[in-house]
């Protein structure tokens, strides 16, 4: 009843829409889309918010996987899916480059920035630099300085081209003067695997990414992109803290196709808001080693601006990667 109660105000509020002519909605389950394998940090952050959600919105929320291309298959899948509210995207910060790549690559465009519209961030990290248990470098100087020795050398394995685990690699070898070798998988989660099993050598990746593996004595980090202490990590020192001036941030949040009406919006922020707030939500992505940075969809909607506008010089300056 009180779903309905709230469901009528808002098409009293926003007017008669397609919507409301429709009758309350949902009247079915919602996909959400990851655009990348399990294993994730999106995936890590969609599966519980879908399961909040879908205890808010009354209908099942289903996860699909939809790898590829940095994550731009799926969230181009996302971008033209009918804006009806029963398709939602679960990103990563690569949203903000891919279009930008597109560009520069001179092909065409998995999808536009603004066909996609914000609707809760609820994490925000620097990514780490993950090595094996048993890798010769100790510190991150070790590191830089066998990247600038053996240039080429040390390969390290990403999401895709100009993906979230792409990007701050190449800030790093930039920032050092370094060469590194790229190994793109279809996501974070093969990727890991890959390293794990000696394939490659190093990941920039959530901490969410590795930190199991971390607690398990597998693998090593060696700094992070961002500034002060990680909360899953506060051991690690900063690229900055070493001496190098890296910086980058790997953020998840959960968008919509751009024309999806105003009330099936506001019910999606809405439920979306619950899953941020909610204490099982919140606890299960701490203990994935991400801490919950919840923005509703205005502010979220200015971060993604800006961080769209920083990733055009970012992108640029790693130049065409066919």
């Amino acid at each position: 009843m009180k779903r309905r109660s709230a469901w009528l105000a808002a098409c009293l509020l926003f007017g008669a829409s397609w919507a409301c002519a429709q009758g309350a909605w949902p009247t079915r389950s919602i996909t959400m889309i990851v655009p990348f394998p399990p294993g994730g940090l999106a995936d890590l952050v969609a599966r519980p918010v879908a399961e909040a959600m879908s205890r808010e919105l009354g209908q099942p929320v289903v996860i699909e996987n939809k790898g590829g291309a940095g994550g731009g298959i799926g969230m181009g899948l996302a971008a033209r899916a009918k804006p009806d509210g029963y398709t939602v995207l679960m990103a990563l910060s690569s949203l903000t480059v891919i279009p930008e790549a597109d560009v520069l690559l001179g092909r065409p465009a998995m999808y536009a920035l603004q066909d996609l519209r914000p609707v809760a961030r609820y994490t925000a990290d620097p990514t780490v630099l993950a090595v094996r248990a048993d890798a010769p470098w100790k510190t991150v100087q070790d590191f830089v300085t066998d990247a600038k020795k053996r240039s080429g050398a040390i390969n390290y394995g990403s999401s895709g081209n100009y993906g979230t685990m792409h990007v701050p690699m190449e800030i790093l070898a930039q920032a050092t003067g370094s060469k590194l070798t790229h190994v793109p998988f279809t996501g974070a989660g093969p990727a890991v695997v890959a390293l794990l099993g000696g394939q490659i050598d190093a990941v920039s990746s959530g901490p969410a990414t590795v930190l199991q593996h971390v607690k398990a004595g597998k693998l090593r980090v060696l700094a992070h992109w961002g500034n002060g202490k990680l909360a899953a990590m506060p051991d690690v020192p900063s690229l900055k803290e070493a001496g190098f001036e890296a910086e980058y941030a790997q953020w998840s949040g959960l968008f919509i196709p751009a024309a999806t009406p105003e009330p099936v919006a506001q019910r999606l922020r809405a439920a979306a808001r619950a899953a941020g707030q909610d204490a099982k939500v919140r606890e299960i992505i701490l203990n994935a080693g991400s801490p919950v940075q919840f923005q509703d969809s205005a502010d979220f909607e200015k971060y993604v601006q800006a961080d769209a506008r920083r990733m055009v010089d970012v992108v640029k300056k790693i130049g065409k990667v066919e």
